[in-house]
C-alpha cells in the first residue's frame, strides 16, 4: 500500500485531486461517502416521521440540540483516543452505533410505538456515533496522505461525504416513497457495512509520523489543559472560533425545518404546475404506469416529499459541485483571508434562501450556500490541521470539531427554538445576519493580531 513520507515537505502539492494518488484513501473516501449516505437516509426519513408525527417546529430544533450535544461535550475526548489508539477501531465503533441507530428507528417504526423521548435518545447515540468517527477519520486520512495532500484529502473527503449526502435525500425520499419507512431504514443498516468491513484489515500500516501519546485524558484538568494548548496556536485558535460561529448562528440546523420551508413555499402548487408541463407523465395530479396503464393519484403529501428531498438535495449538490470543480482546478488554496470570506458569502446565501418566498429561488440560493459551505469548512479544516503539532492532532482536531460541530446544538436554540416563536423563515434570516456581523467582528481581530498572514 502506498502511504505518505512524513518527512516530506509542508508545501501542498497542487495537482488535480492528488490525493487520490493513495489507494487506501481511494477505498476509505468511497467507503465514507457510502457511511455518510446511510446517515443521510436516516435523518431524512427520521425528521420526516418526526415532523409528520408531531408537528412541531420546536421538536424539530430540540433533535438539533440532541444530536449536537455529543459533539459540544466528547468532540476532545475522542480526539485524544484518536491520538492514543488505532483511529480505525474507533471508526468501526462509530459505525457499530450507526447501525444501532437505525435498526432502533425501525424497530420503534413497525410497532408504532416512537414517542418523543425515544426520538432523542436515538439522536444523542447518533451524535455519539459521529464523534467517536470525525476526529479518528480526520487522523486517519492524515496518516494515509501526508501534509502535502491534506488539503487535496480533506477536500475530497468532504465532497465524498457531501456525494453521501446529495444520494441520501434522493435515495431516502424513494425509499419513504417506494418501500415505507420501516423497511427503508431497516434497508439503511447495510450500507454501512462496506466501511466498517473494509477497516478490520486496511489500512495495514501508515506511516503516521507521530507516536500515541499514551497519556489518556481522564479529568477536567486534562480537558482545559488541551484546550490551553490549541488556544495557543493562533491559526488553529481562529479556525476553530470561526467555524465555531457558523456553527452557533446557523449550522445545519435549517434541515429538520426543511418540511416547513417546503409547505410555505408552496409544494402542492408547484407540484401541479409540473403536472401540467409533463402530461405523458402526470395528468391533473395523478400518474400513470407506462407498463400496465394504472392510473394512481399524485397526492399533495407525495409532492410534498419529493420536493422537500429536493430542497434538501439542493444544498448536496452546491457542495459536490464545489469538491469536483475546486479540486480538479486545484482552485483556493487554504488561506485564513479566503476563510473568512467564504464564511460571509456562505452567510449571505443562507439569509437570501430564509427571505426567498420561491421554490426555485430557494433552490438556487441552496445550491449556492452548498458550494461555499464546502468551500469553508474544507478550509477552515484544513487550516487546522495544518497547523497543528503532530502529537496532538486528535485533540486539535477535537477541539476544532467542538465549533465545527459541537456548536451547532446552539443553532438548535437560534433557529429551531426561534422558529417556534417568530417563525422559522426570520428566526434564520436573524441568525445568518448575526452570524455575518460576528464573522466581520473576528476579522477584524485576527486582522489585527496579524493572523490572516499566517497559515
Amino acid at each position: 500500500m502506498t502511504t505518505a513520507d512524513p518527512q516530506q515537505p509542508s508545501t501542498p502539492d497542487s495537482r488535480s485531486y492528488a490525493a487520490l494518488r493513495y489507494p487506501a484513501s481511494r477505498i476509505y473516501l468511497g467507503g465514507a461517502a457510502l457511511a455518510m449516505m446511510a446517515d443521510s437516509i436516516e435523518h431524512v426519513i427520521s425528521y420526516w416521521i418526526i415532523f409528520d408525527k408531531f408537528q412541531s417546529p420546536s421538536l424539530a430544533g430540540f433533535a438539533v440540540i440532541a444530536h449536537w450535544v455529543p459533539f459540544l461535550i466528547g468532540s476532545i475526548w475522542a480526539g485524544a483516543l484518536a491520538d492514543r489508539f488505532d483511529p480505525r477501531r474507533i471508526i468501526q465503533a462509530g459505525m457499530a452505533c450507526f447501525m444501532f441507530v437505525s435498526l432502533g428507528w425501525g424497530i420503534l417504526f413497525a410497532t408504532d410505538s416512537l414517542e418523543k423521548w425515544h426520538a432523542v435518545i436515538l439522536l444523542i447515540v447518533h451524535g455519539f456515533a459521529g464523534v467517536l468517527w470525525a476526529p479518528a477519520g480526520q487522523v486517519l486520512i492524515h496518516d494515509v496522505v501526508g501534509g502535502r495532500q491534506l488539503q487535496s484529502a480533506i477536500r475530497l473527503l468532504a465532497t465524498s461525504r457531501t456525494l453521501g449526502l446529495l444520494l441520501g435525500p434522493a435515495v431516502g425520499g424513494a425509499l419513504l416513497l417506494i418501500v415505507g419507512p420501516t423497511i427503508g431504514i431497516f434497508l439503511n443498516v447495510l450500507i454501512y457495512l462496506p466501511l466498517t468491513l473494509w477497516l478490520i484489515r486496511n489500512p495495514k500500516e501508515v506511516n503516521t509520523g507521530r507516536s500515541p501519546t499514551g497519556a489518556a485524558m481522564k479529568t477536567f484538568g486534562d480537558l482545559f489543559e488541551t484546550i490551553r494548548q490549541i488556544s495557543g496556536i493562533p491559526v488553529v485558535f481562529s479556525m476553530s472560533v470561526l467555524a465555531g460561529l457558523a456553527a452557533t448562528f446557523v449550522g445545519n440546523a435549517y434541515e429538520p425545518q426543511m418540511p416547513e420551508f417546503a409547505r410555505a413555499l408552496g409544494i402542492p402548487e408547484l407540484g401541479r404546475y409540473f403536472v401540467e408541463w409533463f402530461p405523458y407523465t402526470f395528468a391533473e395530479g395523478v400518474t400513470i404506469d407506462p407498463v400496465t396503464g394504472q392510473i394512481s393519484v399524485l397526492s399533495d403529501a407525495t409532492l410534498q416529499a419529493l420536493f422537500y428531498s429536493m430542497l434538501l438535495a439542493a444544498n448536496a449538490i452546491g457542495a459536490l459541485t464545489a469538491g469536483i470543480v475546486l479540486e480538479a482546478k486545484s482552485m483556493l488554496p487554504a488561506k485564513t483571508r479566503t476563510s473568512f470570506i467564504l464564511g460571509m458569502l456562505w452567510a449571505a446565501a443562507i439569509f437570501g434562501f430564509a427571505a426567498s418566498p420561491y421554490y426555485v429561488l430557494s433552490f438556487v440560493l441552496m445550491v449556492c450556500a452548498g458550494f461555499l459551505d464546502l468551500s469553508f469548512n474544507s478550509m477552515t479544516r484544513t487550516l487546522a490541521q495544518l497547523n497543528s503539532p503532530s502529537e496532538m492532532r486528535g485533540r486539535a482536531i477535537g477541539v476544532f470539531n467542538v465549533g465545527a460541530l459541537g456548536c451547532r446544538t446552539f443553532s438548535g436554540f437560534t433557529v429551531g427554538f426561534g422558529g417556534g416563536m417568530i417563525g422559522i423563515h426570520f428566526s434564520l434570516m436573524l441568525s445568518a445576519a448575526v452570524m455575518l456581523v460576528a464573522m466581520i467582528v473576528l476579522f477584524a481581530w485576527a486582522k489585527q493580531r496579524n493572523v490572516l498572514k499566517q497559515g
